[in-house]
């Protein structure tokens, strides 16, 4: 009876540690209801034009022209960028190659992890589509490493390798970013003073913050802390599993607890 008492608190402190777990798991990168996608996009990095996770942005342009927008991510977070390209049915000579680029905060261009990053359209084809997924996002780093941090990451959409009579040719993008949340598994001993977000550092020490903020986006629940995972929840369980496994050993092994008769004599 005393086993069953265990295994039963240790199921209610099990259900209560999984609790949270299951809350922080949700998506953080839901986009709100009011917000209104952007139409348009930048022409470099510091015009690039907001965009959050979930939301579809999309661009009139010509070919040739370099497509910029940004959006936050968070640690924990895998983004995976994907962008469609639809192009004039008339007027092109020849294929087209697009490629879509992803920096972070610090313009260091970021590896795709996978998906199909560079395209090759065909003469008569009405849409190209690219997509990368990064790497998942870090809470900290060394310094000397090019590992995804949080903060601001940018999006550049370009044809490459035009010839000049392409050059000028309307087209129109769409582009959305997703997230994947990856959880403890990705967790970090360690964090930012402060996200990688162009202007922070300015703001925080202007009184007029609103000038000095060149990128006002983040994620809908708020930057990280960079201490709280999942992997605290899953390594308590171990914990507890480590204790009634050793519970149940010692009541395997302890025998029914009566002395053993001794022989007369002895």
């Amino acid at each position: 009876m005393r086993i069953a008492r265990v295994l039963i608190a240790a199921a209610a402190l099990l259900g209560a540690a999984v609790s949270p777990a299951a809350a922080d798991s949700s998506p953080s990168a839901s986009p709100s209801g009011d917000s209104t996608a952007p139409t348009s996009a930048g022409t470099s990095f510091r015009t690039a034009v907001e965009v959050q996770q979930g939301q579809q942005a999309t661009a009139s342009a010509s070919t040739g022209d370099y497509l910029y927008w940004s959006f936050p991510a968070d640690a924990g977070q895998r983004p995976t960028v994907k962008a469609t390209v639809k192009l004039s049915s008339s007027s092109r000579s020849g294929t087209q190659t697009w490629q879509l680029d992803v920096y972070d905060g610090l313009r260091r261009r970021q590896a795709c992890q996978y998906g199909a990053q560079t395209r090759t359209a065909a003469q008569d084809a009405a849409a190209v589509d690219l997509s990368c997924t990064l790497r998942t996002v870090r809470a900290w780093s060394e310094p000397w490493a090019d590992d995804p941090l949080p903060g601001t990451y940018y999006i550049r959409l370009t044809a490459v390798g035009l010839g000049a009579a392409d050059l000028g040719t309307p087209v129109d993008a769409e582009v959305v970013v997703d997230s994947k949340d990856i959880g403890g598994s990705a967790a970090v001993d360690g964090s930012l003073a402060q996200p990688l977000v162009p202007g922070i550092a300015v703001s925080q020490e202007s009184a007029d913050s609103e000038a000095a903020t060149l990128s006002s986006l983040a994620p809908g629940d708020g930057w990280a802390s960079g201490w709280w995972s999942d992997r605290w929840v899953w390594t308590a369980i171990g914990g507890v599993l480590a204790a009634l496994a050793g519970i149940g050993g010692y009541a395997l092994t302890r025998g029914s607890g009566r002395p053993s008769r001794v022989p007369p004599g002895v």
